[in-house]
Formats: structure tokens, C-alpha cells, sequence
């Protein structure tokens, strides 16, 4: 039998859309609380993450089945345990978590309540709290994959990190320094150079106007080792020029547009995913780091749309949050 806080109530707010379309088809929503399922947790939600997957999923260019709206976004966030289903052990009502069930049936984080399985939730590692654990389960799960399992990064190995200043990006240096590479970071201006270096990066270069093939050849003269490209386009050619042969690159699915393979190089696309022993994994690395979490704007559940709107705009220095609860 599943166990309910008595706190819980039968209705909550949550952000919804009822069709694709612009930052505007966000709207405020009273729906159901979702029932918890057998092998499912009920979280009270307290910050929802925000990236370009959601604005993606809310125009409708990530769907790849037919649509049930009212549709609540939010494929990554934190909270507190507020039900727990008849199957599961792991947790109990209180626990603080953090979770990634991406494209989730019972809805997203943009909610006061998500209804999702058991295995893509885990316990806040420390030293974070709620805030910033809401900020980072698919960035941070994304990040530590491709450094870990798609490029197997060793100690001294020279990466380059493209989109470094990013929501994903801020997390991969420092996942890269943990294993002791040397990390050429590409940022986005001269705000996202500064945040580069104080995560650590060796060197850090603004992508859009400084040399790459200068900055490569300074950090590694025999040829950059791997590339972990976060973005697309123009620079990623000349991170890609700089490799040595047998180097590797790894981007996830997504990025735009999709490198060409080469030859002499292994390229791996990856998907970010959760599951009790990738969560297990990347607690130790967050608790190792220890991880920080730059926020470059938090918005309230109401303005969900003008959160969407600042990634609209672009020179997203860290990570965009919803704050549901304090």
C-alpha cells in the first residue's frame, strides 16, 4: 500500500501548455495531483530546471508522439518526498531528492507535484541543497556521461569543452578537472570566459571571437586529445581541426547541426540518462568536485514564460530555474 503524506492535496498549480507553440502557450493550470503508481515517488517540487530541451519540447520540435495536453514541461527537478509507492524501499516521505524522468506520462517539474518512477529519482547528495540540486539532474547527468562514458577522459588527456559556459558546460569542466584532464574551455563572452576559469579550466577562450587553433596548440602542441561539444556550428569545425589523429569527440544528441564524422577520429553521440547506478555514479563525483552550481536567473512557477524567453535571448551564462517552493 502506498504511503501519503496527509499534507498532500487533491489539486495543484503547474505551467501547461494545451498546444505547441512560443513562450506564450505557457500558461498557469489547476490540475489533479498525480496518483502515485506501485514503483513511484510523489515529489513536492521545489525547483524545476530549465533548458532548451523544454523550450524544444514546448514548440513541439522534440515530440515524436501524439501529444496530451494539458501538457506539464519540466523534464528535471528537486523536492521532498510526499508519497511512496506500495514497491518501493528506497525512499520515505520527507526525503529530500532530485530527479530526471524525462518525458514523463504523469507530467514534469513544472508543477507543485510530479508523479514519477522511483529509479530516476536519488537522494540530494551533499553539499548540495534543494536549489541547486533542482538546477542540475539532466545537465549534470548529461555532463558527467559524456566525460566518463562517451570520451572515458584520463588524468592529463587535453579536452576541449565548446559551449563551456553553459548549462551543461559549467558541469563538465569540472567533472573533467576531477579526472584530472586539462581543460581548454570555449565560452560565450568574456562573462562566460571569467566563469570558465573559476570552475576550474585551464584556459578558456570566448569562441566567438578569439583563436581556437592558438589556444589548442598552446595547451596541447601534439594535438587536443578529445572534444565534448555542447553546441554546433562553426567553432566546433575548428575544435574538431585541432584533434590528433585517433582523437576523440562526443556531443549528445541534439546539438545543431550534427557534426560530420572524420576520419581518424571516433565520434560517440550520446544520450544522457538516469537509473540508480548513473545516479550513484555522478553523487560521488558532485560530492568529489565538490560541485558548484552557478544560476544565471530564477523565475517563480508563474513567470515559467519569461524564463523561457531569457533562453530565447540566448548567452545563458549557468542555469535557468523555476523556484515552486522555498
Amino acid at each position: 500500500m502506498a504511503q501519503i503524506s496527509r499534507t498532500v492535496p487533491e489539486t495543484m498549480r503547474a505551467i501547461a501548455i494545451d498546444r505547441f507553440g512560443g513562450p506564450d502557450v505557457l500558461t498557469m493550470h489547476t490540475l489533479p495531483v498525480p496518483e502515485v503508481g506501485a514503483n513511484e515517488v510523489l515529489i513536492a517540487v521545489h525547483t524545476a530546471e530549465v533548458g532548451g530541451w523544454d523550450a524544444e519540447m514546448r514548440d513541439g520540435s522534440l515530440s515524436d508522439k501524439k501529444p496530451r495536453f494539458p501538457l506539464v514541461l519540466g523534464g528535471g527537478g528537486s523536492g521532498t518526498i510526499a508519497a511512496v509507492g506500495s514497491r518501493v524501499k528506497r525512499f520515505k516521505i520527507g526525503d529530500p531528492v532530485y530527479s530526471f524522468p524525462w518525458d514523463n506520462p504523469k507530467g514534469g517539474f513544472y508543477a507543485e507535484y510530479v508523479a514519477a518512477p522511483a529509479e530516476t529519482a536519488a537522494p540530494v547528495p551533499p553539499p548540495l541543497d534543494l536549489a541547486q540540486a533542482g538546477a542540475i539532474p539532466i545537465a549534470a547527468l548529461t555532463a558527467i556521461q559524456g566525460i566518463d562514458d562517451a570520451l572515458h577522459l584520463k588524468k592529463e588527456e587535453r579536452v576541449i569543452i565548446l559551449g563551456a559556459s553553459g548549462g551543461l558546460g559549467v558541469f563538465a569542466i569540472q567533472f573533467a578537472k576531477l579526472r584530472g584532464a586539462r581543460v581548454l574551455a570555449i565560452a560565450s563572452g568574456q562573462d562566460g570566459v571569467a566563469l570558465a576559469r573559476k570552475l576550474g579550466a585551464d584556459a578558456a577562450i570566448d569562441g566567438r571571437s578569439d583563436d581556437v587553433a592558438g589556444a589548442a596548440q598552446a595547451l596541447a602542441p601534439d594535438g587536443i586529445d578529445a572534444v565534448l561539444a555542447l553546441t554546433g556550428g562553426k567553432t566546433l569545425t575548428k575544435c574538431l581541426d585541432t584533434l590528433r589523429r585517433g582523437g576523440r569527440l562526443a556531443y549528445p544528441n541534439g546539438i545543431d547541426p550534427v557534426p560530420r564524422k572524420r576520419r581518424g577520429i571516433k565520434t560517440k553521440p550520446y544520450d544522457g540518462i538516469a537509473g540508480r547506478a548513473q545516479w550513484e555514479h555522478l553523487s560521488r563525483a558532485i560530492t568529489a568536485a565538490p560541485l558548484q552550481v552557478p544560476i544565471a536567473a530564477e523565475f517563480p512557477l508563474a513567470e515559467a514564460a519569461r524564463a523561457h524567453e531569457r533562453l530565447a535571448q540566448g548567452h545563458v551564462v549557468g542555469k535557468v530555474v523555476l523556484r515552486i517552493s522555498h
